[in-house]
């Protein structure tokens, strides 16, 4: 792997970089913030080893920086600062991993592998459409053809869950497991009544059905053709 190890400590740096070289890794070292920073920002690692008291620029502030560039690279925050808060703080800022000083080699190696393991991560989807339909999962509104619809938190829910399955046939199973985490059938007919105030909300005034009805099945979500 190719490691960026961030850290002013001479004999601490030296320490970490001889062992994970010893054991087949590339390490880049940087002594400063600012050094880790721009190497951070403008070369590709598989893991950062991030040592969060720093000269120039803290630990905190180039994981912020980092991410707020679309930096996605794992990285794993040192520190002498081994409170609950601390460590929060330092996760909240888009870090990956804590290690608190002093520790062992072992255990950096560990999560050095570890960190290298995870998948990388995804896109959070923040914006569904089907065809003039749009849903903000962020700022919860929904709007078709440009015109914002009004629903209450359960219609929401419910048309989130048909957006997301868009093209597919759901059933009033799924639905009551997903929108209403019913796992057993409450015998009454909830599903349809809140489908017929949705697609009142979704449907009318507007050119064409989005959610439609598959006799026997359950409905379906779509574009038209």
């Amino acid at each position: 792997m190719k490691i960026l190890l961030v850290e002013d400590d001479v004999d601490a740096a030296g320490f970490v970089r001889r062992g994970l070289m010893e054991v087949g890794h590339t390490v880049d070292h940087a002594a400063s913030g600012r050094d880790g920073l721009m190497l951070a920002a403008g070369e590709s690692y598989d893991v950062i080893i991030l040592d969060r008291m720093l000269p120039q620029l803290d630990g905190l502030a180039i994981t912020r920086t980092v991410r707020a560039s679309g930096v996605k690279t794992p990285i794993l925050l040192l520190t002498a600062l081994g409170g609950i808060d601390d460590r929060v703080e330092g996760l909240e800022a888009g870090g990956d991993d804590y290690l608190v000083k002093p520790f062992a080699f072992a255990e950096l190696l560990a999560r050095v592998h570890a960190l290298s393991r995870r998948p990388p991560p995804q896109d959070v989807q923040t914006v569904l459409r089907v065809g003039d339909l749009e849903m903000d999962l962020l700022s919860r509104t929904v709007t078709r053809a440009g015109r914002r619809l009004e629903l209450q938190p359960r219609e929401f829910r419910l048309l989130e869950y048909l957006m997301r399955n868009a093209g597919r046939v759901v059933t009033r199973t799924m639905l009551l497991e997903h929108v209403w985490e019913f796992h057993f059938d409450p015998k009454t007919n909830i599903v349809e009544t809140h489908v017929s105030r949705l697609r009142a909300k979704v449907d009318r005034g507007f050119g064409a059905d989005l959610i439609q009805t598959v006799r026997g099945s359950g409905y379906i979500l779509r574009a038209p053709a």
